[in-house]
C-alpha cells in the first residue's frame, strides 16, 4: 500500500495502542524492546497495554468509541483469541502478521515409553490429561481432532484436565509440565502437549532420554496473530505492518527481541490453519460471548 505524504505524516504521528497478555515476566522486557524499536527506528508512536487475561484484551480491541474500558488498537492473540475477535466482531477484525514460528503447529500424544499406551488405538478406556481448558494445543484441539478419528470424551476414554493459568491460553506452559508430571507418574496413560513444548522436553531434557514416547501426531495449524480492530485507519495497520516485516534477525539491535518472542521473522498471515481451531471453538463453546 503507497501512503500519500500528508496521511503518511498523520499516521506518523497518531499514537497506535497495542495490547499483550502478561502471561510471563520476560512479557514485560520484550514489549519494552518492541516500544523502542518502533519509537526509535520505525518513528511510529505504539504504546503498550499489559493486559492479565486474552478475554479482557479482546473486549477491549472490540470496545466501542467512548466505552468505559481501555480500547486498544492492535492485539497480540493467542489463535483462539483470534478466532474470538474474527466471530465476535462479525468477521470485521483483521489479521495483520504472525510469527514465523506460529505456522505449523501440532499436538503431541506422548506416553511412557514401553507402557500400556504404544500406539492412538490403545488409548480407548484410558486417561488422557489435557492442559488448561482453553489452550489450543493442549485441551481443545486434542479433544476435536480426537473426536475426528472415533474417539469421544467421556465415552472412549477419559480426561485429566489441568486448569492452571486460565486466561492465558496456554502461554505459561504449566499446564503442559502438569499433564507430563502426570504421565510419568503414572496418573494418566498418555498426556496432549503443544509441538513445541514438545520439542523443549527433548532440547533442555525436561526428563530422561527415552522416558516418554510420542504415539500420535496431529495435522498442523498455526497459532498466534496481530489483529487490528474493525475501524482502525488502513493506514496505521499498515505502517504497524510494514514496521514488523523490516525487523532483521542479521540486525544485532532487533535480534534480542525476536529471540524473546520465539522468532526468526514476521510474516503475512496464513490463514487456512484456522480452520479447524474455529470449528473445534464452536463446538466446546468458546465462541459464546460472555
Amino acid at each position: 500500500m503507497n501512503i500519500e505524504p500528508a496521511k503518511e505524516d498523520a499516521v506518523m504521528s497518531r499514537t497506535i495502542w497495542v495490547g499483550a497478555v502478561a502471561y510471563d515476566p520476560k512479557v514485560v522486557g520484550i514489549w519494552e524492546g518492541m516500544r523502542r524499536y518502533f519509537h526509535e527506528e520505525a518513528s511510529i508512536p505504539v504504546e503498550v497495554v499489559l493486559f492479565q487475561s486474552y478475554e479482557a484484551q479482546v473486549e477491549a480491541l472490540l470496545a466501542p468509541p467512548g466505552a468505559p474500558l481501555p480500547r486498544i488498537d492492535i492485539g497480540w492473540n493467542t489463535n483462539l483469541a483470534f478466532v474470538q475477535a474474527d466471530a465476535w466482531s462479525d468477521h470485521r477484525c483483521r489479521p495483520i502478521a504472525m510469527r514465523d514460528t506460529d505456522v505449523g503447529w501440532m499436538t503431541k500424544l506422548v506416553a511412557v515409553t514401553g507402557g500400556p499406551v504404544a500406539k492412538l488405538a490403545d488409548l480407548r478406556n484410558r486417561t488422557l490429561a489435557l492442559g488448561s481448558r482453553d489452550s489450543g494445543h493442549a485441551a481443545i484441539l486434542p479433544v476435536y481432532f480426537l473426536q475426528r478419528e472415533g474417539f469421544v470424551e467421556g465415552k472412549d476414554y477419559q480426561t485429566l484436565r489441568f486448569n492452571t493459568d486460565l486466561g492465558k491460553h496456554g502461554d505459561t506452559g504449566t499446564s503442559e509440565v502438569d499433564v507430563v508430571r502426570a504421565v510419568l507418574d503414572g496418573r494418566a496413560d498418555a498426556g496432549a502437549i503443544g509441538s513445541p513444548f514438545w520439542n523443549t522436553v527433548h532440547s533442555e531434557r525436561l526428563v530422561p532420554e527415552g522416558a516418554l514416547t510420542e504415539i500420535w501426531t496431529s495435522q498442523p495449524y498455526n497459532h498466534c496473530m496481530f489483529t487490528a480492530r474493525a475501524d482502525l485507519d488502513p493506514a496505521l495497520e499498515q505502517a504497524f505492518a510494514n514496521a514488523l516485516f523490516r525487523m532483521s534477525y542479521d540486525n544485532p539491535k532487533h535480534r534480542p527481541v525476536l529471540e524473546a518472542e520465539g522468532l526468526r521473522q514476521w510474516i503475512p498471515p496464513q490463514l487456512e490453519a484456522y480452520a479447524e481451531l474455529r470449528d473445534a471453538s464452536t463446538q466446546q463453546g468458546f465462541l459464546k460471548r460472555p
